[in-house]
């Protein structure tokens, strides 16, 4: 191989996979990344068996080949190059060495026929939707996706395809988010899969808000996507996920409304002396107006009143309050809604349309 880029436009290919790379590896192969020229372009990819990440430049390709770079080493050289730099990528022997200017640096490098490429497995469905739809669906859903949880369907994001909509679900068994918007792929049944953390995370990173058109392609047990300026393709969690429909609170007959920003403001202040641990804050609802408290071992206190619009009976709940505070944040608009039944009854949480974004959250005693 010998090639001859921009330093721009080769780290930004680098940073563009480099988020699929762990750090520790229990193969040495997967520390690095593979590069692969053909014609005008070359293709960098990275890989940890369950997730690979692929973007492609163009470049002066001297001499075709495959190779591959410890991604780490990669990334700071490309990085600490100035502004306008160009870099040459030539291999001699079993090793490569990289020239910039008047810079020079030598890396080992590994076989790239040892690289484990995931293949393709053929797609059963295949949908397309602009990238601003799926980024935001991700972004207001991502953060109630449990982490390590023995229940491993609920360490992963499950997307749902049915006729005319794509809908977004997480839960990690304390509280559950769903988001949808209208899809106008034709699909001949319904279709259930969950996304693994790592890739839904990376995914969001790399989509760009706005309409430009991403293609999903699913198959038994995996899933890519390509947004035109990457490929992503991960394996999918072998699962079935909990009914999520169940869970969603029906004919509740407390409501309070409040401004959104001032609501998430007073939970926010609040919750500087909640237990660190429990993350505990006690809610007193009556009539046009909501108490805030929170106490930690300390016996330090918090005690927040804002005014609200409040329809029921007076209530007195517990919540984890960083819970409330991940569905405020995900929510758009100037008001909030809270639908409640009793202390130990689910809320329900949503904004201006409440078919679009749903946040459901337990209760916890105080």
């Amino acid at each position: 191989m010998n090639i001859q880029t921009s330093r721009a436009e080769l780290l930004g290919a680098v940073q563009a996979v480099i988020g699929v790379v762990e750090r520790r590896q229990s193969l040495p192969i997967l520390s690095n990344i593979l590069l692969i020229t053909q014609d005008d372009s070359l293709s960098v990819t990275a890989s940890d068996l369950e997730l690979q990440a692929e973007r492609s430049l163009r470049v002066q390709n001297l001499a075709p080949g495959k190779i591959t770079l410890p991604a780490r080493k990669l990334h700071d050289i490309c990085r600490g190059l100035p502004d306008g730099a160009s870099v040459q990528i030539e291999q001699e022997a079993s090793r490569v060495v990289i020239r910039s200017g008047k810079s020079r640096y030598v890396l080992a490098m590994l076989p790239a026929e040892d690289f484990p490429l995931m293949a393709s497995t053929g797609a059963e469905v295949e949908i397309k939707l602009p990238g601003g739809d799926l980024k935001d669906l991700i972004r207001r859903t991502q953060f109630a996706v449990a982490q390590q949880d023995v229940r491993y369907y609920l360490n992963g994001l499950m997307l749902e395809l049915r006729a005319g909509t794509l809908r977004a679900v997480a839960t990690d068994g304390h509280r559950l988010a769903l988001a949808e918007r209208p899809n106008a792929s034709v699909v001949s049944k319904d279709v259930q899969v969950i996304v693994p953390r790592k890739a839904v995370v990376e995914l969001e990173r790399q989509l760009e808000a706005g309409d430009t058109a991403v293609t999903i392609c699913i198959s038994e047990n995996q899933i890519e996507v390509d947004t035109g300026t990457i490929k992503l393709m991960s394996k999918l969690i072998d699962g079935r996920f909990p009914d999520y429909q169940r869970v969603i609170p029906e004919n509740s007959d407390k409501k309070l409304t409040a401004n959104r920003e001032r609501l998430r403001a007073a939970l926010a202040r609040a919750a500087v002396l909640s237990n660190e641990k429990f993350r505990g804050v006690r809610l007193q609802l009556e009539a046009a107006l909501l108490r805030i408290e929170t106490q930690n071992p300390e016996q330090e206190e918090a005690h927040e009143e804002i005014e609200v619009a409040y329809e029921g009976e007076a209530l007195e709940i517990g919540f984890n309050v960083n819970y409330l505070l991940d569905a405020l944040d995900a929510i758009d608009g100037d008001d909030v809604v809270f639908e409640l039944r009793g202390p130990d009854a689910s809320g329900l949480i949503y904004g201006p349309n409440k078919t679009e974004n749903k946040y459901v959250v337990m209760p916890m005693r105080l």
